[in-house]
Order: C-alpha cells, then sequence, then structure tokens
C-alpha cells in the first residue's frame, strides 16, 4: 500500500521530481515526458497528471542543457497531438454506450447538452481547451461522444497541441531560470494553474450572467 502512495505521489508531482528523473534516466526523460504528458490529454480518468508546470518546469531544464530545447518541443507537442487524438477515439467508440442510460449519472441528455455547445463554439473548443486544466482532459472526449467530425478535430487538435506545448515550454525555457523564478518555484507553478483556470472560472460567471438575463423578461411578464 504504501508503494501505491508513493508511486501515485511522484505521478501526481512529477513535475518536482524532474530532476531526479533526467539524474537517474538520462535520455529516456524525453519517453517519460512523453507518456505522462500523453496519458495527461489521452486519458480521460487521468486529469489529475501535471500538464502546463511539467511543461514549464521541462522547459527551464531545457535552457541549463539538461534537453535539447526543439527535439523537447516536437516530442511534447506530438504527445499531446496523439493523446487528444486517442481520447476524441476513445470517445467515438464508447461513448454513445457509456450513455446509453444504463449508467445512472451519465444520461442521454448530457450528450445532447454537449452536442449542442460543439454545435456553438465549433473546434474553437478543442483550441481553449487545451490551456485549461482537466477540462482538456475531458473536451477531446466528449468530441468523440458528441461525433464532431474527425477532420474538423484534428485541425484544432494540432494547432492547439503546438500552441499550448510551445507556450508552456519556451517559457520555462526563457524564464524558468531567472532568480526571482527558481526560488519561489512552487509560487510560480500554482500561479500558472491559476491562470490556466481563469477561463474557466470565467465562462462560467458569464453563463450565469446570461442565464439571469433571460429569466428576467420570464419573471416580468409573470411566464
Amino acid at each position: 500500500m504504501e508503494y501505491i502512495k508513493v508511486a501515485f505521489d511522484f505521478l501526481l508531482h512529477i513535475d518536482r521530481y524532474l530532476s531526479v528523473i533526467i539524474q537517474d534516466f538520462g535520455l529516456w526523460s524525453y519517453l517519460i515526458l512523453f507518456v505522462v504528458i500523453f496519458i495527461e490529454t489521452g486519458l480521460v480518468v487521468t486529469p489529475f497528471l501535471p500538464g502546463d508546470s511539467l511543461l514549464f518546469a521541462a522547459g527551464a531544464f531545457a535552457a541549463v542543457g539538461a534537453f535539447n530545447p526543439i527535439l523537447l518541443f516536437v516530442i511534447l507537442a506530438i504527445a499531446a497531438i496523439a493523446g487528444d487524438t486517442a481520447n476524441y477515439w476513445i470517445g467515438h467508440k464508447i461513448g454513445p454506450r457509456v450513455f446509453s442510460g444504463e449508467i445512472r449519472f451519465l444520461k442521454k441528455e448530457y450528450l445532447d447538452k454537449t452536442q449542442a455547445f460543439y454545435d456553438k463554439h465549433g473546434g474553437k473548443t478543442i483550441f481553449l481547451a487545451r490551456f485549461i486544466p482537466i477540462i482538456r482532459t475531458f473536451a477531446p472526449f466528449v468530441a468523440g461522444v458528441g461525433q464532431m467530425r474527425y477532420g474538423y478535430f484534428i485541425s484544432y487538435n494540432i494547432i492547439g497541441g503546438i500552441v499550448w506545448t510551445g507556450i508552456c515550454t519556451f517559457a520555462g525555457y526563457f524564464f524558468g531560470n531567472l532568480p526571482i523564478v527558481k526560488d519561489n518555484f512552487s509560487l510560480v507553478i500554482v500561479a500558472i494553474v491559476i491562470i490556466s483556470v481563469l477561463p474557466a472560472v470565467w465562462e462560467v460567471i458569464k453563463a450565469k450572467l446570461d442565464e439571469k438575463k433571460a429569466a428576467k423578461p420570464a419573471e416580468v411578464t409573470g411566464e
């Protein structure tokens, strides 16, 4: 049981153990990072894995010579794109059965609402979700469940994967080793997560405000 706890803590905070991974595994560290990013984006059951913070930390280590920055970026971008693609096809294949009504809290109406959301916002949902922890893990799965056309999905998947990994990795490369960042690395990671979540918070607030505006005419007319 203790080994499971240690392993779980390692996966959950792998960005903090990156120096140990590099020291112990050398070039295999590229593969480890690939697998983590692939799983974080590719399996709907692992949204808790670090994404933004791991990319930032990897970029910071690239700046001191632990990784080749261009090779690192290419590998991580491929992992992100491949992960979303796998997640999409998992949702596409098993999603309809999951929403068959046999599982009480997964109702068909959820699928219908998801489809309506994608019809309204289109492929930009896939792109924007890249920058929001947890949501980026669910977005491609839901796109597959909602039967989003794959050609439409993959274009936003590729663009989003490249932009997300590029911004996070090169932010770490250029700023990760500044004294103020190195001395407050934990706070920087927390700040990255908070900033990533802000778009989702704004969308929730905006949706609530829109609901209140839509409800006011009905209240006035007594409907």
